[in-house]
């Protein structure tokens, strides 16, 4: 079993900041890919972010979080984090992180986190 656990949602102005947290525990032998999902009420989950193990990461197509948010792992404590600058009321949804990666020989897994809300007001 692999848990994922989110931090650090919350309820911030427009053009204000968070940083988003997420630990992997349990009885994983390694993480391949990390990254960050969300949805928006109404909408489907869409990607905002993933990174691999070597620090490449990879943002949405669309222009809607490149140049605002960063990801960022630490592969010695299984955490990645999402940094969101410049935040806008769209931002608004529920964030899930995600990992994938191996439990064993031929074992893989695929794991999300609860979801954390971040609320931006205008």
């Amino acid at each position: 079993q692999v848990q994922l656990v989110e931090s650090g949602g919350g309820l911030v102005q427009t053009g204000g900041s968070l940083r988003l947290s997420c630990a992997a525990s349990g009885s994983l032998f390694s993480i391949d890919a990390m990254g960050w999902y969300r949805q928006a009420p109404g909408k489907e989950r869409e990607l905002v972010a993933t990174i691999t193990t070597g620090g490449r990461a990879n943002y949405a197509d669309s222009d809607s979080v490149k140049g605002r948010f960063t990801i960022s792992r630490d592969n010695a404590k299984n955490t990645v984090y999402l940094q969101m600058n410049s935040l806008k009321p769209e931002d608004t949804a529920v964030y899930y992180c995600n990992a994938n990666g191996e439990l064993g020989p031929f074992r893989r897994f695929d794991a999300w986190g609860q979801g954390t809300q971040v609320t931006v007001s205008s």
